[in-house]
């Protein structure tokens, strides 16, 4: 990705450029608040995850795995809006990808249809961890005879390749649904559930496939615990973002942006729209992905407005970034509010195409021009929002917001630019 550095427009620096602001250390108390509740109630999620995939392994019927995948869905309800905060925040942008690497090359951890799925640029996206229990890697024998969390560590993005995921969220969604090999047609992936049945198994070594199944689990809680401590009172996340106000504001602008414009209007969106390439889609093998867009945007809502509302449906909210830019301009704060909100309603026209039966992947497939101009909609909003969350930087005055940019949106009418 790009890096492009907002243009300043304050004249003054340090505390005193938002001395009549909204209280900055209530702000960033609340911003950390939110991601701290976030991050509990993803943690939360990810052990009913792990009950369900214990009762799947256990008793592996169609009803078992169709209840392993609904928990699965609703974990990352939670765990997606909590992705606004990654990219401003050092501490989680290093912490993220153990749980949601993607795209991954599934034939590192399991079989695949023919060479769908292989890359030949990846010399382990066929080595199939679950069939193989013995390794080679870089002249090493790697002993996968047990498979457990700690091996899922020591191979997840093994020789430095990103796409060798064996950790997270998308690893345990590829286990559950196995590969969509349905293009930009309609269906998702279709595992059947004899994968986990050693007593009728189908696709091979059923028993390490349910192995596999569990350590991602108890790995992805671990995680997550860990993520937790980082947001709680004394822990690194939370110790940076309020060390220093204007740095935290800083640091909160920086993740909106980033995720609003180069992760989500980007790479997550245009890229694949682009391509017209399902391969692209980030819940590709579930077709999530409706959902997945829509909890980022919401992530998005809840830092600037100051409010999460949990999954026991509980609030966590007080003061806000939009308090902060309200101070300075209250036209400009609210301009960014109703932008945030617009993207909202075009986030919520994809999840309504995927509710009526036309999941994401359709939606960007070559020819289907209704489906391509939904998304494009998706994505003109948030480069719209990206643009006000610009001007809120230089309205509070804050130095140094980088956002982060995408090939497939930096072009000579491309916002930044």
């Amino acid at each position: 990705m790009n890096t492009h550095i907002l243009p300043l427009a304050a004249l003054l620096s340090g505390t005193a450029v938002i001395a009549n602001a909204a209280a900055p250390a209530e702000v960033l108390s609340t911003y950390s608040d939110i991601a701290l509740a976030g991050y509990e109630d993803s943690l939360e999620t990810a052990k009913a995850l792990k009950v369900a995939l214990d009762t799947l392994v256990a008793d592996p019927t169609d009803a078992n795995l169709d209840a392993a995948k609904s928990a699965w869905i609703a974990a990352r309800v939670p765990y997606q809006q909590t992705e606004a905060f990654r990219f401003g925040n050092p501490v989680v942008d290093d912490w993220e990808g153990k749980v949601n690497a993607w795209p991954l090359d599934e034939g590192l951890i399991d079989y695949v249809a023919g060479d769908a799925g292989l890359n030949e640029e990846n010399p382990f996206s066929g080595a199939n961890v679950i069939a193989n229990p013995m390794l080679e890697i870089s002249g090493t024998k790697l002993d996968a005879t047990t498979i457990t969390p700690k091996l899922l560590q020591e191979m997840h993005e093994i020789d430095g390749i990103e796409a060798n995921v064996t950790s997270g969220y998308h690893a345990i969604e590829f286990l559950l649904w196995g590969q969509d090999l349905n293009g930009t047609g309609p269906g998702a992936g279709a595992r059947p559930v004899t994968d986990f049945d050693a007593a009728n198994c189908t696709g091979g070594s059923c028993e390490r496939r349910a192995e596999y199944l569990l350590a991602a689990a108890d790995l992805l809680i671990s995680e997550l615990e860990d993520a937790v401590a980082l947001w709680s009172d004394g822990g690194q996340g939370r110790e940076e973002v309020t060390a220093d106000d204007m740095q935290g504001l800083v640091m909160a602008f920086t993740g909106m942006g980033s995720l609003s414009y180069g992760e989500q209007a980007g790479e997550r969106m245009k890229l694949g729209l682009l391509l017209h390439d399902p391969e692209e889609e980030h819940d590709c093998f579930s077709d999530n992905t409706h959902a997945s867009h829509f909890y980022d945007g919401q992530g998005i809502q809840n830092v600037y407005m100051g409010s999460y509302t949990r999954i026991d449906g509980s609030k966590v909210e007080g003061p806000s970034l939009y308090d902060v830019v309200a101070t300075k301009d209250a036209t400009l704060a609210d301009a960014l509010k109703a932008d945030i909100e617009d993207t909202m309603v075009k986030l919520g026209a994809i999840v309504a195409q995927a509710e009526a039966g036309t999941a994401y992947d359709q939606l960007i497939g070559a020819g289907n021009d209704e489906g391509n101009a939904i998304v494009q909609a998706a994505i003109d909003a948030l480069i719209a929002q990206t643009r006000n969350i610009e001007r809120a930087v230089a309205a509070v005055g804050l130095d140094g917001v980088e956002v982060e940019g995408s090939d497939s949106l930096d072009s000579p009418n491309a916002v930044f630019q």
